[in-house]
Order: C-alpha cells, then sequence, then structure tokens
C-alpha cells in the first residue's frame, strides 16, 4: 500500500464480514472473515485490526470508514428486535394484521403471513382523527395520552410507534403525541410515521414505523459499540454507514431512523457494479452478487442503479411478492434471485433435487468448513466439482474438508441413484437454473433484453457461478472485479454523503395545490442541507435531485421522473408529462397521450461529495509466475473431471490473456472459466471474460 490517507470499507453479510482497504493511490486490499452472528461487531472490529495489521498501515492514517450491515434484516427476519408498543387511531388497532386484504398467492387457501412484529395486546388506540386534507378534526386528549403511554411502559415496552390516519398531511397530532412520551418515559425512543415515512397507504407506512421503533435500541447499541471500539483501536476519522437507497449518512442520522439501514450490503454492491461498469464501459450491466446466504440481482444504468419506494422484508414464501413485512424507504431496486453458498440441499417428497431457502450460515456452515454442519451445501457442492481448492479456501485460513463433504453427498446421491459428484453437479445446475430464470423474469418485467447487457460478478460464491448463468441468459460479457468476494465494501467507498425525502401529494396535475407541492420541496431542501451539514457537508457541495412518483389516474402503480428545477406551477405539467410518457412507453412500449397523469408522490435527494475512486491494477514482474498448478475440475462437456490450469488472480498482469476451462483464484473467491470462454485483465485489474454461446 502507498501513503495514506485510507480509507475502509466493511459490509457484515450473512456468512461473511468483508473489508476493503483503499490508499490515495488507487491501491486496495481485501480481508474476509466468517461473521459472528450473536455479536456482528465483534468480527467487524477484528477484521478492521487484521486488515491494518497485515497490510502495516497504521489506523491513525484512516480518515474514512463507511460501513453496511445486515444487523436491521436479521433482526426483523428472526423476529429478535426490542419489545415494541404502537399507538394508532382508534379503530386502527388490528391495521398490522387486516394488512392491505391482497393475497400474494389467491389460489393457496393456506397462506402463511409473517406475525405482525408488535402483538394485539401493546396495539392501543387514543381518540384523534385527521382528514384526508391535513385538516384537524379532533386532538388526542393529553391524559388519555399519558394512560395508554403507562400501560405500554407497565408492559415493558423498549420502543413505541406513533401511526396516525393521513398524518403524512398534517404531523401535529402525532408530534404532540411524541411530546408526552419523552416527558413521561424519556428511555423509550418513539417513531413517529410522519417522520418515518410520510407517504399515502395506510398498512405500509404503520409497518414501517413500527419497523423501525423495533430495531432501533438493538441498533443503537450495535452504534455505538461499533464507534466505541473503532476509537479503542484509535480511529479518529469520519465513520458512515450505508443507506438501502446508494447513499451514506454519520452514525446519529442512522441512529434516528436505523430501518433506512435494512439493505445497505446489497445496495453497496450494486453501486460497485456500476463503477466497473463504467471503467470497463459494459453499461447496462446486471449487477450479480451471490454470497453466503443469498444472491441478489440489480439492473444498473449509467453508473446508478434504479431506486424504489418500496421494500419487503421475512417473507414467509421468499420469492412470493407481497409475503413480507413492506417497508416504505428509499431502496435500490434489487431482486432476491437465488442461494448463497451456504444454501441447504436436499431431495423433497418427489424425489427432486430442492436448494435452499434455508441456508447453513457462518454456524454450523457448509459440511466442508468443519465446524459442525451435516447437511449438503451449494459451497460444499463446488468443492467436491474442484472449482474450489481445499488448501486455499479464504487464502488458506480455512483448511475445507473433502472427505466429509464426499460422505454427504453420497447419502444425497444414493437416495436419488446418483453418485457423489452426479449429486454435485446437480446442485450446482439446480442454483444457476433457478437464478437464470429468476434474472431473466426481472429483466424482461422492465423491458431489458439481457443480450444487451454484461454481468458485473462479485461475492463469495458469485464468481464460481457467473457464467454459467450469463450463458444461460444470452449474456456475453462478465467482468470479475479484483477482489471479487469483497466488492460489495468496495461499494461502501463509492456511496455519496445523501439523503433521501418522499412527502406524498395526490392529484391530477392540472387540479394539483402547487403551493402546497412548493411548500414541500422547500421543507425537504432545508432537511437534507441540514442533514449533510451534520454529515460535515459544505452548503456548496451540495446537489439537490428532485423527482416525483407519477401514475395514469385510476392505475395504481407509479411510475418515477424527473421533476424541472425551480418553482413548479401550472407550467410545469407539459414537462412532467413528456417524462412521464417517456417512462412509461421505455416500460410498456406504448402511451396514450389522452390519460389523465396524476401525482403520487414528490420526492429529493440531496446529495453530498463521494469519495474519488481511482483503482489500480497490481503490476506483478512475471507473467509466467500467475500459473500455479492444474487441477481436476468437472467439465460437463465431458461429464467428467479435467485437468485444468490454475491461476493466481494477483500475479496475473495487465493485458494477459486466458482461454478456457481455467480456474482463476483469489483469497475470498474463485472465478470458473468454462470451456470456449476467453478472459483478459484490463488496465483496473478487472477480469473481462466473453462467452462462447451455449450449446443447444
Amino acid at each position: 500500500m502507498t501513503e495514506g490517507p485510507f480509507a475502509i470499507g466493511l459490509d457484515i453479510g450473512g456468512t461473511f464480514t468483508d473489508l476493503v482497504l483503499l490508499d490515495s493511490g488507487g491501491g486496495t486490499a481485501v480481508h474476509k472473515l466468517l461473521t459472528t452472528p450473536e455479536n456482528p461487531a465483534r468480527a467487524a472490529l477484528q477484521g478492521v485490526a487484521d486488515l491494518l495489521r497485515d497490510n502495516g498501515v497504521s489506523i491513525a492514517d484512516v480518515d474514512l470508514l463507511v460501513h453496511s450491515t445486515t444487523l436491521v434484516t436479521n433482526a426483523l427476519t428472526q423476529q429478535r428486535g426490542a419489545t415494541t408498543g404502537l399507538i394508532a387511531t382508534r379503530g386502527f388497532r388490528d391495521i398490522l394484521e387486516m394488512r392491505n386484504e391482497h393475497r400474494y398467492d389467491i389460489y393457496d387457501l393456506f397462506l402463511e403471513w409473517p406475525p405482525p412484529l408488535v402483538p394485539r395486546e401493546r396495539r392501543l388506540t387514543v381518540d384523534e382523527r385527521i382528514a384526508r386534507d391535513g385538516t384537524i378534526l379532533v386532538e388526542p386528549d393529553e391524559a388519555e395520552i399519558g394512560e395508554v403511554v403507562s400501560r405500554l411502559t407497565a408492559d415493558g415496552v423498549e420502543a413505541i410507534a406513533v401511526c396516525f390516519l393521513h398524518s403524512y398531511k398534517n404531523p401535529a397530532n402525532e408530534e404532540r403525541v411524541a411530546e408526552v412520551i419523552r416527558r413521561l418515559a424519556p428511555d423509550v425512543p418513539v417513531t413517529l410515521s410522519s417522520e418515518a415515512a410520510p407517504v399515502i397507504r395506510e398498512y405500509e407506512r404503520t409497518s414501517t414505523a413500527v419497523a423501525d421503533a423495533y430495531v432501533r435500541p438493538l441498533t443503537d447499541a450495535y452504534l455505538t459499540q461499533m464507534a466505541d471500539g473503532l476509537a479503542a483501536q484509535g480511529f479518529a476519522g469520519n465513520l458512515y454507514l450505508m443507506l438501502s437507497g446508494g447513499g451514506s449518512a454519520s452514525v446519529e442520522s442512522a441512529r434516528r431512523h436505523p430501518i433506512r439501514l435494512v439493505e445497505s450490503g446489497p445496495a453497496a454492491g450494486a453501486l460497485a457494479a456500476g463503477l466497473y461498469g463504467q471503467l470497463t464501459e459494459s453499461e447496462p450491466v446486471v449487477s450479480f452478487d451471490m454470497g453466503g446466504t443469498t444472491a441478489k440481482l440489480c439492473l444498473v444504468t449509467d453508473g446508478r442503479p434504479a431506486i424504489v419506494n418500496t421494500l419487503e422484508v421475512g417473507r414467509t414464501r421468499r420469492f412470493k411478492r407481497g409475503s413480507g413485512l413492506p417497508v416504505v424507504i428509499p431502496s435500490v431496486e434489487l431482486i432476491e434471485i437465488g442461494a448463497g453458498g451456504g444454501s441447504i440441499a436436499r431431495l423433497d417428497a418427489l424425489g427432486l433435487l430442492k436448494v435452499g431457502p434455508d441456508s447453513a450460515g457462518a454456524e454450523p456452515g457448509p459440511v466442508c468448513y468443519g465446524l459442525g454442519g451435516t447437511e449438503p451445501t451449494v459451497t460444499d457442492a463446488n468443492l467436491l466439482l474442484g472449482f474450489l481448492d481445499p488448501e486455499y479456501f479464504l487464502g488458506g485460513r480455512l483448511a475445507l474438508d473433502v472427505a466429509s463433504t464426499a460422505a454427504a453427498f453420497e447419502r444425497l446421491g444414493s437416495s436419488a441413484g446418483m453418485s457423489a459428484v452426479e449429486a454435485a453437479w446437480g446442485v450446482h445446475s439446480v442454483v444457476n437454473e433457478n437464478m437464470a430464470q429468476a434474472a431473466r423474469m426481472h429483466l424482461q418485467e422492465r423491458n431489458v433484453d439481457p443480450r444487451k447487457t454484461s454481468m458485473v460478478a462479485f461475492g463469495g460464491a458469485g464468481p464460481a457461478h457467473a457464467t454459467a448463468i450469463a450463458r444461460l441468459l444470452g449474456i456475453g460479457r462478465v467482468v470479475f472485479p479484483l477482489g471479487a468476494g469483497a466488492t460489495s465494501a468496495l461499494g461502501c467507498l463509492v456511496a455519496p454523503l445523501s439523503f433521501q425525502f418522499t412527502r406524498s401529494s395526490v392529484g391530477v396535475l392540472e387540479e394539483l395545490d402547487w403551493a402546497g407541492v412548493n411548500e414541500i420541496y422547500a421543507d425537504m431542501t432545508g432537511k437534507g442541507r441540514a442533514a449533510l451539514a451534520e454529515a460535515g457537508a459544505g452548503d456548496d457541495q451540495v446537489r439537490l435531485v428532485r423527482e416525483a412518483d407519477l401514475r395514469v389516474y385510476g392505475q395504481l402503480h407509479e411510475l418515477t421522473v424527473a421533476v424541472p428545477d425551480g418553482e413548479l406551477g401550472a407550467g410545469s405539467i407539459d414537462a412532467l408529462k413528456a417524462a412521464f410518457a417517456d417512462a412509461y412507453r421505455q416500460l410498456y412500449s406504448r402511451y396514450d397521450d389522452t390519460f389523465l397523469i396524476e401525482s403520487v408522490n414528490w420526492k429529493l435527494t440531496a446529495r453530498g461529495p463521494s469519495r474519488h475512486v481511482v483503482l489500480q491494477a497490481p503490476a506483478p514482474e512475471s507473467a509466467a509466475a500467475a500459473l500455479k498448478k492444474h487441477r481436476d475440475v468437472y467439465q460437463p462437456e465431458q461429464a467428467g473431471h479435467v485437468s485444468v490450469p490454475v491461476y493466481d488472480r494477483y500475479l496475473l498482469r495487465v493485458g494477459q490473456e486466458i482461454q478456457g476451462p481455467a480456474i482463476v483464484e483469489e483469497r475470498e473467491t474463485t472465478v470458473n472459466l468454462p470451456m470456449g470462454s476467453f478472459a483478459v485483465v484490463d488496465q483496473y485489474g478487472d477480469l473481462v471474460v466473453t462467452l462462447a454461446p451455449a450449446q443447444s
């Protein structure tokens, strides 16, 4: 590494914790270690110390650390958050169970829903009412509020959510309740729906406020532990948290609404894919991130992924939209398309091979880890197929148990009349087919031909599967970043300081209260500038991006379009309609100019400076040294193992070419180059692979 200042990106995943160290000259160093699920901060702090020690860098020379985490996601999925209470408008106590009356599978008579985060006995109400235009019809009585708060605190609540009808138009009644809570129970954090999600749709807004309150005590304790632990190591730089919407924020901002951290890790990976797409002139790109627990896909155009308003967590049916808890926050548009390296393989009741959705995780992990796992996983299959070196996993820090892995697949295969190797190839193929099918559907829904895209593949498990999935999709170009096993951690350093705000104001454009819309933007602009100033950004560094969610009058789904700068009014309607027409045609290929257009949400992104990331390829002295050895690797064309060359990724020089089949190894991941592929190392150290079409 060259001289500082240095920056660290830190991504805590479900199985591994990844770190990347970036120096001022563009040099990078990565580190990966097993996540400690019972206390994620322990592995994160240990990883920081190990990374700096191994590279001879003092923490005093680190001026920035940006961090993403699965802490919030895990708390919601496993329902291991705080004891939470809900205060609602009288008559709306059961909104969490009534939901929105949509069935995610209309033919399933035995639908399962995630249990509410707040049980009925801790959902209390007060008399209050706000009209749909924001007029206060009934103010809440302070004595009644006090009685409700006393009942909740006596029941041992650790956090309280407040959600009143139409409070997105006028938060006064919710704010009155918050004042009483802070006076009577100052140690109990409170989340107002008018702050967490000031948008229409009562159930989604309530769900978001409750989820935010549910994770606040846990997140607060975790952030304190991280900040104190880094300070104890001597860190005096800026600590930022990655947000689901692709920006980063200060620790204090993250504490206020921790629900915005729910998809921080995958968002970081999508940003990194955008960076590599631009560097390699490969846009648009499909970001493929496969780690130890899940695989996620994202479409990235012009360096940035699309942003959506709502996501789901804790689904009872992993791939069924509508089966989870909705959270209304700005989030990178990601789709979970399959299993991770730790996903467990088994035969179903019909004797068919199935993989996932359950995972061995970090504890006990796959069989090959030797940590107590007994059920075969995707990582075990890759080891048996020869894609992984049992002596070089994590750079040799974790020796893999081949004998136990083979025995596990012999047990699996014997039940289906297959050999251990055939069962392993079956697991690998099933995972690839499932992911390709989900990816194809996702891209088709966005009117995108996968053959006109490139793929950026990363994650600990992604490079072993990416070329096969790309072939199934018809993608001919795959980019593997240097340090692909920890690319999401690098994405943390790409993220700008950013805050996103959304407010609802519904109405047909010709009838809209434009003065009200301008007031909304003035309020969001003030809050955005204040938040960036708190994070250390100068006012001259702030960039404001305005957008709106519009829809055809009478339809339920919105499209996001750009909003013109300056004061809005009747003169803005034509520009908004034109932008909406373009977006509609892009998605649906046709548009009727007679449509009435209705606004739903008005959005503002206040974006501060981002670190200018310059990447530098390593410069080994000899290309010949990159060939480590030959290893037997399963080749489907020969229906068996074939000896193929194995290359050391760190010794490849710029311009070096590799013909598949071959294996390229890093300490944190392994790239599988199939027969007929051609790879070249570009100026940034990326491995850019051209694939021959799959044989039909």
